[in-house]
């Protein structure tokens, strides 16, 4: 549905008696509206001050339930564009697999762009990082992974010279643990690291953020079932359309 269709004077009902607050009671039944699709992505909203006036809320409060929504990803504020509405983020298990794989499994229809594909001398920090001291060469790779024709993530990765030879077609159309599968490496255990940190002009570019905007990042190193590292990958992804998802159980 088109987004000027929808009305929230209609659509948002808001009870002042309620416990709840009235923002919040506002960003729940906007974010209801996004994620069933009744608000669209790539639609906007109408500007605080009319949108206030149709809810008869202050605009301190309905600010407040915008702000919300955008700190969750779901809205963003664009100078000259207004509030848009942006897609629901994507949740990725922690899991022995590739942001390839997962988006396929989610339906999405996950693009890349290579940036870099070469052999090149395997620096300390490159035989450091695939725990071989004596490496001579090692494969760079350096990917813009899309889905849906929106930027998700920068991955980077290293793999030993020789273990895979892959074309940058190879690499557009499949996923890193799909080529090395491929090619008979049996991947058996990783060690990751996740964290965060903002956006550089570089990731700005690519991912399109704004310089200083919250990007999650991740470390992982892969082993084959001969406890040999095949690959270490160092990735940054958008916060506000992505995160981790993580199971967590109690040891007896």
């Amino acid at each position: 549905m088109n987004p000027r269709s929808w009305d929230p004077a209609r659509e948002i009902v808001v009870d002042p008696a309620s416990p709840e607050p009235l923002y919040f009671q506002v960003a729940r039944q906007l974010r209801a509206a996004i994620e069933d699709g009744r608000l669209p992505a790539g639609g906007r909203l109408d500007n605080e001050v009319a949108l206030a006036a149709r809810l008869h809320l202050s605009r301190p409060t309905l600010r407040q339930a915008i702000q919300l929504l955008v700190n969750q990803g779901l809205l963003v504020r664009k100078r000259g564009v207004g509030t848009q509405i942006v897609r629901t983020k994507v949740t990725r298990p922690l899991r022995l697999s590739s942001l390839f794989d997962d988006l396929t499994d989610l339906g999405g229809e996950p693009e890349s762009v290579v940036l870099v594909n070469r052999v090149e001398p395997a620096g300390t920090d490159a035989a450091e990082r695939l725990e071989t001291p004596d490496l001579a060469r090692v494969r760079r790779l350096k990917r813009v992974r899309s889905a849906d024709g929106e930027p998700l993530a920068v991955m980077n990765n290293y793999l030993p010279d020789g273990l895979i030879d892959p074309a940058d077609d190879e690499l557009r159309e499949q996923g890193l643990y799909q080529l090395l599968r491929s090619a008979g490496v049996r991947l058996h255990a990783a060690q990751q690291n996740v964290g965060a940190r903002l956006a550089t002009a570089e990731d700005a570019e690519l991912l399109g953020e704004e310089p200083g905007a919250a990007l999650l990042t991740m470390r992982r190193t892969t082993y084959d079932d001969s406890g040999q590292v095949v690959e270490h990958g160092w990735h940054v992804y958008r916060a506000s359309r992505y995160s981790f998802d993580l199971s967590l159980t109690n040891s007896p």
